[in-house]
């Protein structure tokens, strides 16, 4: 699906635009194009992409008898993924990029969808239905909001929350929707941790507590409206059953983690899989990458982004990083938009292109082509009824500094927050 709306903003503004459907169409949890047909994975995982780039650029040449000075690339989810494909696989066709919570970790990504699915359904008692997220959310809410000095309904940085589903185990006589049962305390504990292999060792993190409640939270991501029926769901089954064991009928109540995963990984990890720490063909061409992540992401956890941002670190040296790549960490913010944080800095869906201390892309070209790199970007949250005037400011830092309240003033302005190491 091409987003014409988003390429009619950037033609306003002056810019060639480009999008493409990589090669297929459908709706995004149909995945049935995928079944038999290996070469349109490939289209799908990158070559979809890195061939758009080539002929617009070949047209863009042809129409004005000179090549463009500049390209940028911006995508979240899927398109995170790919824009981190691009920088891996592809250095060339970009001088900036801007990764919105990428997937690209796929095939561990949806092993773990299949996994939450199937504690989901293991049985009619296991399943969490949405009208249990508001205690969910309250009880965590309860216990971890003020570790970073601020009752906002906010965590800062939700590793720090250590929240123990078992402490909301219905006792005799409670409200059953205000409290979980045995098995739903273990679905619960299963979704936070994540998926493990045999040994307990973590095959990809789990997803971190805050912002369940709301639009854009589990209800519609992990939970759905009925045992099987969440967007995790059916993008698990979609890619199993079309991509990796090619049967129309797989259900994930057979999944096993490891062997589901190994033959993901055996199938698919190439064309999927964007998790290359080495980016010293796009250094050393000069490029720039930007990558964002909601803290309390619903679709992809958090920790993935994190992960993949020190794994560059541990690769390639601090110092060659901060000259490459900025990583920020969104508090509050779901799956790149929504829930209570402070979710609008120019990213992908609220494109900015003139403020780059209030926008992560016009940040992004500043970097490329003045050499100016931001180390913090102010995001704000607006209301329905005023989309002028922000409700709350605060600033984002490049990871690993994070946001602290200095103690004093409105906590809804930026200006009384500072950046700092973060734990």
């Amino acid at each position: 699906m091409i987003d014409f709306q988003a390429l009619g903003v950037a033609v306003t503004k002056g810019y060639a635009a480009t999008g493409t459907d990589t090669g297929h169409a459908g709706s995004p949890v149909d995945a049935r194009w995928a079944q038999g047909h290996p070469e349109k994975v490939v289209d799908f995982g990158h070559r979809g992409i890195h061939e758009m780039t080539r002929v617009a650029k070949e047209m863009l040449h042809a129409f004005y008898g000179k090549s463009a000075q500049r390209s940028y690339f911006v995508g979240c989810s899927d398109g995170g993924r790919e824009a981190l494909m691009e920088a891996q696989r592809y250095p060339a066709d970009y001088d900036g990029i801007l990764a919105g919570a990428p997937a690209n970790y796929w095939t561990a990504l949806l092993s773990t969808a299949a996994s939450d699915t199937q504690a989901l359904t293991a049985d009619a008692a296991s399943y969490i239905p949405s009208t249990k997220i508001p205690a969910i959310s309250a009880a965590v809410l309860s216990a971890c909001d003020g570790l970073d000095g601020v009752r906002d309904g906010i965590l800062n940085d939700p590793r720090q929350c250590h929240f123990d589903p078992s402490k909301i185990q219905c006792k005799a006589g409670e409200d059953p929707d205000k409290c979980l049962t045995a098995k739903q305390v273990a679905t619960l504990k299963k979704i936070y941790a994540g998926l493990h292999d045999l040994h307990g060792h973590e095959i990809f993190p789990g997803f971190l507590p805050g912002a369940e409640d709301g639009p854009g939270g589990w209800s519609t991501w992990i939970l759905g409206p009925a045992p099987g029926q969440s967007l995790m769901a059916f993008f698990a089954t979609g890619y199993f059953s079309n991509m990796v064991y090619e049967d129309s009928g797989w259900d994930s109540k057979t999944f096993k983690p490891e062997a589901g995963m190994k033959l993901a990984e055996e199938k698919t990890a190439k064309a999927l899989n964007a998790t290359d720490a080495d980016l010293t063909p796009f250094k050393a061409r000069g490029g720039k990458l930007i990558v964002y992540h909601g803290w309390n992401d619903p679709a992809i956890p958090a920790i993935n982004a994190v992960n993949y941002y020190e794994s560059v670190v541990a690769k390639m040296g601090q110092g060659d990083v901060n000259s490459l790549v900025r990583l920020y960490m969104v508090p509050g913010m779901q799956h790149c938009d929504d829930g209570p944080g402070a979710n609008s800095f120019g990213q992908v869906g609220r494109l900015n292109f003139d403020d780059p201390q209030h926008s992560a892309y016009a940040a992004l070209e500043q970097w490329v082509e003045k050499g100016t790199a931001h180390s913090t970007i102010i995001a704000s949250k607006y209301t329905e009824d005023d989309k002028q005037r922000p409700k709350m400011t605060r600033p984002l830092c490049a990871y690993p500094q994070a946001a602290k309240y200095k103690g004093s003033g409105d906590t809804n302005d930026a200006a009384n927050f500072k950046c700092e190491a973060g734990p």
